[in-house]
């Protein structure tokens, strides 16, 4: 941080144009997805290179530039694209289904709670998104729920908590991107202490749906799902990542990877193989824009000293690490309250929990820790935010049914508070 900059806190005013656009607009509108996020963030950031009016035209919009992109914007626009043609092409060649098939098949009958939620959690660390995995599994929960008379929003909740599992954990989500590339630390060492955090909340939450209806449950499996090798790719993926790998050469195997089986078997050609990753990518743009946007706007809202006034402010009265990543969490939290958008709010606030985790000796991995898992259990609970939505949309109940049986990202609430509170694991800042 420059010394020469002084805290000021409107310098704060883009971030007020973006969330009062998009949280007043969506919440007048009655819909958190009619209000495009790119629009509020153009408006932010047209607001954000009119501040300063002393200052000539072409210089700020060169500062807003160079906030865009910057080298850790710019390594994480490119993990989007290779994530987002992995994600297509391993889609395309019968994946998920193969992974999902292959998990529900290994779980005896009266497990089947259990056995969903695992396979909830082994799909989304695999694919590296809930969204997607609330969209395999939630027709399976349904047609199960409906079959056997058990509550079709506990069912549904089972497959979200173990979606935001493997989110939340996963090489591949972009919330794991986000939390990383802006802390500055590696996905192993995140992936390590995140672990340890979330770990507990897991087991607790298996104890449940182990001990709650399963003997009330049958259901076969599908016998035609895509053979067993197509999961190889999210193997060579895991394994990889497990290594220490480089995170683009970890996502370039598996594109390859998923390409080379694909073709060979013959589950699409060369063309259609190139036509789903190029679906991929495109599907990645709104986040790139928004992701460059942020960058620009947050290094405006610095040279302007809104970073340093919100630091000064969230500091002034913490006299502790403890209190310090109470604020992170408080912090990263109602950024996605917001923004109904966790890897959005962890982009927007990241700078900041970094300059706020080297004051107080916090170190990287565990500040990245727990920008993702605070987000993540936002995001877990709002009911208008995209994994309750597609979840209620896909078994047609409400949203708002689903979130009493939400026992993950509860008790994954409390583990995480407790692990603040005990300071538990402990890492220095030296030790990133």
């Amino acid at each position: 941080m420059e010394q020469t900059i002084k805290a000021n806190a409107t310098a704060l005013l883009p971030l007020v144009v973006f969330l009062g656009i998009y949280l007043l607009g969506s919440i007048a509108a009655g819909d958190f997805y009619k209000i495009p996020i790119v629009v509020a963030a153009m408006i932010a950031s047209i607001c954000a290179v009119g501040m300063c009016r002393k200052r000539p035209l072409a210089e700020k919009i060169g500062d807003y530039s160079r906030g865009a992109t910057d080298v850790n914007i710019m390594l994480m626009i490119w993990i989007f694209v290779l994530a987002g043609a992995f994600a297509a092409s391993t889609k395309a060649m019968g994946a998920v289904d193969a992974t999902v098939a292959l998990t529900l098949r290994v779980v005896p009958e009266e497990f089947l709670p259990a056995g969903i939620f695992i396979a909830a959690c082994f799909t989304s660390i695999s694919v590296g998104t809930s969204v997607g995995t609330i969209v395999a599994l939630t027709p399976i929960a349904s047609v199960i729920a409906e079959q056997t008379g058990c509550s079709i929003p506990w069912i549904v909740a089972i497959v979200v908590g173990g979606a935001l599992f493997g989110d939340n954990l996963s090489f591949i989500s972009d919330t794991t991107i986000a939390a990383t590339r802006t802390q500055g630390c590696s996905m192993r060492d995140k992936f390590r202490t995140n672990f340890i955090i979330v770990a507990p909340a897991a087991l607790v939450t298996l104890a449940l749906y182990v001990f709650t209806g399963g003997e009330q449950i049958s259901y076969s499996p599908a016998t035609d799902a895509a053979p067993w090798y197509t999961i190889l790719p999210y193997i060579l993926v895991l394994i990889t990542a497990f290594m220490g790998v480089n995170v683009l050469v970890v996502l370039t195997i598996g594109i390859l990877s998923s390409g080379i089986i694909g073709v060979v078997f013959g589950h699409f050609t060369i063309i259609e193989w190139f036509g789903a990753m190029g679906e991929g990518i495109g599907s990645m743009g709104e986040l790139i824009i928004i992701t460059m946007m942020a960058g620009g706007m947050l290094e405006m809202i610095r040279i302007n000293g809104g970073i340093e006034w919100i630091i000064s402010k969230l500091t002034s009265r913490i006299t502790s690490r403890r209190g310090a990543e109470l604020s992170i969490a408080s912090l990263v939290a109602f950024a996605d309250v917001c923004t109904a958008n966790n890897t959005v709010a962890i982009i927007s606030v990241g700078s900041i929990v970094r300059q706020i985790a080297e004051k107080f000796d916090i170190s990287a991995r565990r500040a990245a820790s727990l920008l993702d898992t605070f987000s993540c259990v936002v995001q877990g609970l709002i009911p208008y935010g995209a994994q309750l939505l597609m979840a209620a949309g896909l078994a047609a109940i409400s949203p708002v049914e689903i979130i009493s049986y939400l026992y993950y990202p509860m008790i994954m609430f409390g583990c995480a508070l407790t692990a603040i509170i005990i300071q538990w694991p402990r890492y220095g800042r030296a030790k990133k």
